[in-house]
C-alpha cells in the first residue's frame, strides 16, 4: 500500500462521526453518504491514480466525492420515480451478458484461428469496382521537404542543385540537407498529404495549393528557418486518389468484411453443430 497516498486522503478527507463506534480499519471509515449508501475511504483510495501529487489528488478526490454524490442522488431518485417493472433489469443485464460473452469468444476466435490473407489481386479488383468512393477530399503530392537554418552555408548553391533534376545534383542536395538541414524529407515515391507538409510549417505560414498546376518549387521564410517544397507529382481534391494512396484503408475494408464472414458462417455452424447434437429443441 503506498503510504503517501493514504496520507494524502486521510489529511484532504479525514472526516469523524462521533455518534458511530469508528471501524478498526481506518480505510473504512465513511467519507460521504446518502441515505444508506456510504462512500468509504477505501473506496476512495482505490479509485485514486497512482503518482499524483498531493494537489492533483486534492482535486481528483474533491471531483470524485461531488461525481459519486449525484450518482447516488440521480440513483435515489430513479428508484423512487420508477415502477417495479421499469426496475427490474434481469432482462437486460441477461441480453447485456450474452452480448459480451459472444463478443469475448468471437474475439478469440479470430485472434486464434483467423488470419486472413490480402491478396493485391483483391485491392486491385476492388479498387476498381469502388474507384468513385475514393475521390480524394485535399491535394496529394510527391517530391521533397526541406527546413534549412538560415545561417545554412552556400544557400544559393543548394537551391539551383534542390530544383535540378540531374542525378548528380539530387545526390549533392541529399548530401547537403543531411548536413544541414533541420529536417529533409524526401517522397519521390510516396503521396503524402497538401496538410500533413503544411503542417511541418509555422502556424503564420503555409504553402498554398492555389498555383499547384502552374509552379513545383515552394519558398517561404521566417526569422530562423528557410522552408522548400519541389513537387514532383500531384493530385488535386475530387480527383481518383491513386491506388498506392488508398491500399491500406481499401485492405481494411475487406478485412473487416472477411471478419464479418467470418463470424456469420461461425454463426451457422454452431446451428449446424447444435442440431446434429439435438442440443436444440423446437416446441
Amino acid at each position: 500500500m503506498n503510504c503517501s497516498r493514504f496520507l494524502i486522503i486521510v489529511f484532504i478527507l479525514s472526516i469523524s462521526i462521533s455518534c458511530h463506534r469508528k471501524p478498526s480499519d481506518p480505510l473504512e471509515e465513511p467519507v460521504v453518504s446518502v441515505v444508506s449508501k456510504t462512500l468509504t475511504k477505501r473506496q476512495l483510495f482505490d479509485a485514486l491514480p497512482a503518482g499524483m501529487s498531493k494537489e492533483d489528488s486534492s482535486v481528483f478526490a474533491q471531483d470524485y466525492i461531488t461525481r459519486w454524490v449525484k450518482s447516488q442522488l440521480l440513483l435515489r431518485k430513479a428508484e423512487l420515480n420508477l415502477s417495479e417493472n421499469e426496475k427490474n433489469l434481469d432482462v437486460l443485464i441477461e441480453e447485456y451478458r450474452t452480448s459480451l460473452l459472444t463478443h469475448l469468444y468471437q474475439q478469440k476466435l479470430l485472434e486464434q484461428k483467423y488470419s486472413p490473407l490480402i491478396t493485391s489481386s483483391e485491392i486491385r479488383n476492388y479498387y476498381k469496382s469502388m474507384s468513385s468512393n475514393f475521390k480524394l477530399s485535399e491535394p496529394i503530392i510527391k517530391g521533397i521537404f526541406v527546413k534549412l537554418p538560415n545561417t545554412s552555408p552556400n544557400i544559393e548553391h543548394f537551391e539551383r542543385i534542390f530544383r535540378s533534376s540531374r542525378p548528380g545534383d539530387m545526390v549533392e542536395t541529399e548530401a547537403y540537407c543531411m548536413q544541414n538541414a533541420k529536417k529533409f524529407f524526401p517522397f519521390y515515391e510516396t503521396w503524402t498529404s497538401w496538410q500533413q507538409i503544411n503542417s511541418e510549417l509555422p502556424p503564420d505560414y503555409t504553402f498554398s495549393n492555389q498555383a499547384i498546376r502552374t509552379q513545383n518549387l515552394y519558398k517561404t521564410t521566417d526569422n530562423i528557418y528557410t522552408y522548400y517544397l519541389y513537387v514532383l507529382s500531384y493530385k488535386e481534391a475530387d480527383e481518383i486518389a491513386p491506388l498506392e494512396y488508398v491500399t491500406g484503408k481499401i485492405k481494411s475494408i475487406l478485412l473487416n468484411k472477411k471478419r464479418i464472414e467470418f463470424i456469420r458462417q461461425l454463426e451457422e455452424d454452431l446451428y449446424d453443430e447444435g442440431l446434429g447434437q439435438k442440443i436444440i429443441k423446437f416446441y
